[in-house]
Parts: structure tokens; C-alpha cells; sequence
């Protein structure tokens, strides 16, 4: 339909805006994010708060805002009106924990289109945006490794999560708490190399337990609990009090026999 912005710099993430597919928000290598009209081919404002390649977008229709991650590990929420930037905020990382230069933060609004999802190789945590706060958080034990990638399910009550040793964790979304665990050994055949390991995790539209597993050499599978279960392990008791961050759950899990298929 249309070839547009060619690089450099390179476009390094794209968001539809939710009221209006002809504008895009591209977020670029050089930190910037353009909001550019795909009908008058015009980029509209570009936008300058982040220090390092853009890696993930997300609009909220509720509160008309765009939330903005980037490799330097900053969250910055801009109004879509007149896209200034409101609030910005670096993710605390763990201690012993130092990020890699290409680590990434992803960004992913929840059904309530008010709280959001960053993911970041060191965490897992829950956002509220207009006071851009972190109101729960997961951090793998220093031992563990890496978080790949993760994504709520299409009804934002679970979120799934993968792992540089090829681990796949689900987690109740009210609070992050662990529901069960997918070794690599149910899924991959022991022939395939232990460097292979999983690059995007995606949801289904309309079956809430069921998920996609991208990995990288190519392969994709699809994952869903066993019939006789038909969920993902044992829901966690809910909690009394407000905490700001959920315990590290330990490496055993309910559930941990899964389907996969």
C-alpha cells in the first residue's frame, strides 16, 4: 500500500494509534519515536525522551496516552493530544543483575487499558500509568536465567513468560505469582542443540490458556494444559495487604504437567 521513511535510521518498533490506523507511532535506532500520518505521508511530531533505540510501544484508548520503552530502561508516557511527554521513569534493576547493551523492554497495556506489563530480561512487573508506578514486580533468583520475552493472555488474568534456558513460566497477572512451570525437557526432543531457546512468546485471541512458543531455530509451538486440567496450574490464595513486589516463588510449581501439541 505504501513504502514510507526509509532508513537511517532504522525503525525499530511500530504501534497503530487505536482511534485512527492512519497514524503510526515508529519508534527508532536513534532513540526517537515518529508520529507519522500514513494519508498526508508526514511525520506529525517527533518525540525525544529516550537515550537508546526504541523497543516497544503501547497506546491506551482509556487514558489516550502512548507508553514508550527502550533499550536504556526507561518508561516514558506521553499524551496523545499534543504528545508531550508526562512522566518518565527508569526500571529498577535487581541488584547482581547487570543488564546486557542489547537488552530490551517490552511494553504491553492490560485489558483495563490502565495498567501495563514491562518486560525486561531481569523482571517481570506491573505498571499503573498515570502515576507511572511499579505496583508489582517478579525478579528470577540471580541463578536463573534471563527472561526472553513475555505476554498477557488474550484476558489479560494470566502472563506468560519465556526463558534463555528454554523455561516457560505462567503467572496469575493480579500478582505475578508463578502457577506453574514448562521445563525444556516437555517439549524439546533431546536431540536439539541446549542452545536453542525461545524469542517471543504470543497468545491466543479467544482461548486464554492456550499460547505460542517462537524459538531460535526456526521451530514454533503451541502450547495448552492438559484436558483433564484445563487450566495452568493452582490458582495462588489471594492476597491480604498492597505489597509493591511479590516474592520469588521457588523452581517447583503445581501443574507442571502440561500438554503441548
Amino acid at each position: 500500500m505504501a513504502t514510507f521513511m526509509p532508513p537511517p535510521p532504522a525503525a525499530t518498533f511500530l504501534a497503530f494509534h487505536p482511534q485512527d490506523n492512519n497514524i503510526i507511532a515508529i519508534g527508532m535506532d536513534d532513540s526517537t519515536i515518529q508520529i507519522y500520518n500514513v494519508r498526508v505521508d508526514e511525520v506529525k511530531s517527533k518525540l525525544k525522551g529516550h537515550s537508546k533505540r526504541i523497543t516497544g510501544l503501547a497506546f491506551s484508548h482509556v487514558l489516550n496516552v502512548l507508553v514508550s520503552s527502550g533499550a536504556d530502561s526507561q518508561l516514558c508516557v506521553w499524551n496523545t493530544d499534543g504528545w508531550e511527554k508526562q512522566k518518565a521513569r527508569f526500571l529498577q534493576v535487581p541488584s547482581g543483575r547487570t543488564p546486557t547493551a542489547q537488552s530490551d523492554t517490552r511494553v504491553q497495556f492490560h485489558q483495563d487499558q490502565i495498567h501495563f506489563l514491562v518486560v525486561h530480561e531481569t523482571q517481570l512487573a506491573i505498571y499503573e500509568t498515570t502515576k507511572l508506578e511499579c505496583v508489582k514486580q517478579w525478579v528470577p533468583r540471580e541463578s536463573s536465567a534471563p527472561i526472553t520475552h513475555a505476554t498477557f493472555s488474550c484476558d489479560s488474568q494470566l502472563v506468560y513468560a519465556s526463558f534463555l534456558d528454554a523455561t516457560v513460566c505462567v503467572f496469575s497477572a493480579a500478582n505475578l505469582r508463578l502457577r506453574c512451570r514448562i521445563n525444556p525437557t516437555a517439549y524439546l526432543p533431546s536431540s536439539v542443540s541446549s542452545s536453542v531457546h525461545p524469542l517471543v512468546i504470543a497468545a491466543h485471541p479467544s482461548e486464554p490458556n492456550e499460547f505460542a512458543l517462537g524459538l531460535s531455530d526456526g521451530g514454533v509451538h503451541v502450547f495448552e494444559p492438559l484436558e483433564s486440567e484445563n487450566k495452568w496450574g493452582v490458582p495462588p490464595p489471594v492476597e491480604n495487604g498492597s505489597a509493591s513486589s511479590a516474592a520469588t516463588p521457588s523452581v517447583g510449581a503445581p501443574g507442571s504437567e502440561q500438554a503441548q501439541r
